[in-house]
């Protein structure tokens, strides 16, 4: 259970520190970031919890009493919640991308097309279940074409027409809508006040989206059924079923509507009545269908289905080149290019999820389709999905040849400027520690190519023109090589080789993503690796894309700030410790604590990526101002310690490397940075066979350094009044 707020005069107060350490998204046991095998739950429950060695009082050899925060398994949790989230990683990366807006004029633009975006990720998913359910079992297999048995009959399909097997099978879209609809409706469970009130927002997007793809199956069953001759039935659905459609497109095209207090009446019952209406659209569209028993197209494919594939596939590339040209235009014009710029997040992480969710697409209905055996002689399934596994093939292949380019040409950079750190932080190196002095450089130089992602996160937003340009000429109604013999002169067998390694790719895709799931939540040294995409997309709330997984801080930060103000009112003080992703969390609690609890706080955080890469990645939310009140909340008790061998953490306000100007001595943020050097030697030291460790990004509470803070903390705490 929650920890229950602290009243005053429960117990006396102590004497006493605590330490509150926070790990990062290695999701390590309380064990490992106590340093202790024996330890004991005092708070929480098995998903996130307050640990504490289980000694008298788990104090440190400092006299602080040592306490842990496990939060590790909240983005996770069981085997089967794990992969769920697996399939919904799509979804969860455009939820991510909205939250990565830049600041300013383009904000409420940015937060328009990812939410257009993350709207056509709903539809493109439809179409797709449609694909397999409509187009190839109830169009191919039981029609047009033969597969293989038993997909060639049924049981129960062998007397029914047409329209009986698509509205029977239509079912299935539908099913997977639902499922949706029930992964959406979970909820984590918040401590208290949550972080975000995001739920009323979360409902709204939900109704528009669920609308969407029942309007969408709707035109895929009456756009099939008008071919053979159109209705005035068939018509007055197909159009009310497309004014669905755009109504929902228009809830979330104007800035700002389903957000504003004063209309959130108005647009949740807008977005409600659009979902009544789509379901009810639904059922009348399968009954007309099912009951038509008139002749049908003698096409081999589902008459209009390719057309409505490859308009929501171009637009979903229409959007995100959009989005790309309103964030890169700006930046276009700053001078600083090297590092990560601020707000490009946003048209990177996008980029990935419409990627992943055509390679997905695609490879579902290709796979799918040569496993039954219904593409046999009728030249394979709908046309823009070759474009698209075209284009995932082309996109990968440029991209991983601009990652080996880009770190080749930034390798001397990067060498040279690693070189001068290790020349100044060991000056007089022994001839013996040569070797030991070109493998520090080497890990500098590995870590400065943080540096550089800004160049190659623009390279692959620009990208996306692929991807739009394989849409557009897919809606010409050309064969990939077709062109590519027309225009390039190469062989049609290359571009069949193409697409069978892009069929291949989206395989293997999928199943690394199942295995990473699982590995994931079993396995703490591949968490440490891959987790941290995860940890940050599960962070944020359902702003974008109400499918994806719910936001963990809801109830880790409420519990933090509500554990802090606990242990401030019955111990001298609290010193906040927090390791990459944890120093995140720590600061949102500091910004949540009631100030009586403020000025008995001090905050030490190490290998933190706020600003090296969130103030970046987030730069409307946790910007430098953001983290300067952070600071002076609690009065400037806060250290920061970072090491130039690590590819994650660094500088929070001022580097500090030698050679750097002194910072202003009346600005209080220029001395929260320590810079530590990595190794502390390059020698044993004496009665020892090994040199010191690189330690890079991962903790080190054990470390002379560390302790030392630790030491300074506790001893502005222990001062009168928190001064």
């Amino acid at each position: 259970m929650p920890q229950r707020p602290a009243r005053h005069g429960d117990q006396p107060r102590r004497d006493d520190l605590v330490e509150l350490r926070v790990h990062g998204v290695s999701g390590a046991r309380p064990s490992v970031v106590l340093h202790e095998t024996r330890v004991r739950q005092v708070a929480g429950d098995d998903s996130g919890g307050f640990h504490r060695r289980a000694g008298p009082d788990g104090a440190d050899p400092d006299g602080l009493t040592l306490e842990a925060y496990r939060w590790g398994d909240l983005p996770s949790g069981t085997v089967a919640r794990t992969l769920s989230m697996v399939f919904l990683l799509p979804f969860m990366l455009s939820n991510l991308a909205v939250w990565m807006r830049p600041a300013g004029r383009a904000a409420a633009g940015v937060t328009v097309l990812c939410r257009l975006l993350a709207l056509n990720l709903t539809v493109v998913y439809v179409v797709s279940i449609a694909g397999v359910a409509l187009d190839l079992l109830a169009w191919r297999c039981l029609g047009a074409a033969h597969c293989r048995a038993p997909f060639d009959s049924p049981a129960g399909f062998d007397d029914r027409h047409v329209g009986q097997r698509l509205a029977v099978l239509a079912l299935l879209p539908i099913a997977a809508v639902a499922l949706l609809r029930l992964l959406g409706t979970r909820r984590s469970r918040p401590s208290g006040n949550p972080l975000w009130a995001v739920e009323p927002l979360v409902g709204r997007l939900r109704a528009i989206h669920v609308a969407a793809a029942l309007a969408v199956l709707d035109l895929l069953l009456l756009t099939a059924r008008r071919a053979s001759g159109a209705t005035p039935t068939t018509t007055l659905l197909l159009t009310l079923s497309a004014a669905v459609l755009l109504a929902g497109v228009g809830l979330l095209a104007v800035p700002g509507l389903i957000d504003r207090a004063a209309t959130a009446w108005m647009s949740t019952w807008a977005a409600r009545s659009v979902g009544v209406v789509a379901a009810g659209l639904t059922v009348a569209t399968l009954v007309t269908v099912a009951s038509d028993e008139r002749g049908w197209s003698s096409s081999t494919t589902l008459p209009g289905y390719g057309a409505i594939t490859g308009a929501a596939l171009l637009g979903q590339m229409v959007l995100l080149v959009l989005l790309c040209g309103l964030v890169l235009w700006p930046l276009g014009r700053a001078r600083d290019r090297s590092a990560l710029p601020r707000g490009l997040g946003a048209t990177v992480i996008a980029a990935i999820a419409v990627g992943l969710t055509g390679a997905l697409s695609a490879g579902l209905v290709y796979q799918t389709g040569d496993l039954l055996g219904g593409y046999r002689g009728d030249g394979g399934p709908a046309l823009p999905y070759r474009w698209t596994i075209l284009a995932v093939f082309l996109h990968v292949a440029a991209a991983v040849l601009a990652c080996g380019a880009l770190t080749l040409v930034s390798r001397r950079r990067r060498c040279r400027a690693a070189a001068d750190i290790a020349a100044r932080d060991f000056p007089a190196a022994p001839p013996e520690a040569t070797g030991r002095l070109r493998e520090v450089s080497r890990a500098v130089a590995r870590a400065r190519f943080t540096e550089w992602l800004g160049r190659l996160a623009t390279v692959y937003a620009a990208l996306a023109v692929v991807g739009l340009a394989t849409s557009l000429l897919g809606q010409f109604g050309r064969e990939p090589g077709e062109v590519a013999w027309q225009v390039l002169g190469l062989p049609t067998r290359f571009v069949g080789m193409a697409l069978t390694g892009g069929t291949y790719l989206v395989t293997a895709v999928v199943l690394a993503l199942l295995s990473g799931g699982v590995f994931a939540y079993r396995t703490a040294w591949f968490r440490r690796h891959v987790g941290i995409l995860w940890d940050l997309g599960t962070f944020w709330p359902r702003a974008a894309h109400p499918f994806a997984p719910p936001s963990y801080a809801d109830r880790a930060v409420p519990e933090l700030a509500d554990r802090i103000t606990y242990l401030a009112d019955r111990h001298a003080g609290v010193l906040l410790c927090g390791h990459s992703h944890g120093s995140a969390l720590l600061a949102l609690a500091v910004l949540r604590l009631p100030p009586r609890t403020r000025r008995r706080v001090a905050l030490l955080t190490y290998g933190s990526p706020l600003d090296r890469l969130y103030a970046r990645l987030f730069p409307a939310y946790l910007n430098e101002t953001v983290l300067r009140e952070v600071g002076e909340r609690i009065g400037w008790r806060w250290l920061n310690l970072w090491r130039d061998t690590d590819p994650v953490g660094g500088w929070i306000f001022a580097a500090h490397r030698p050679g750097d100007p002194p910072p202003d001595a009346a600005d209080p943020a220029g001395r929260v940075d320590r810079r530590l050097r990595d190794p502390r030697d390059l020698l044993p030291p004496p009665g020892e066979r090994r040199p010191p460790p690189l330690r890079g990004h991962h903790p080190d509470e054990s470390a002379p350094e560390f302790r030392a803070a630790l030491r300074e903390l506790a001893g502005r705490l222990r001062v009168p009044n928190g001064e």
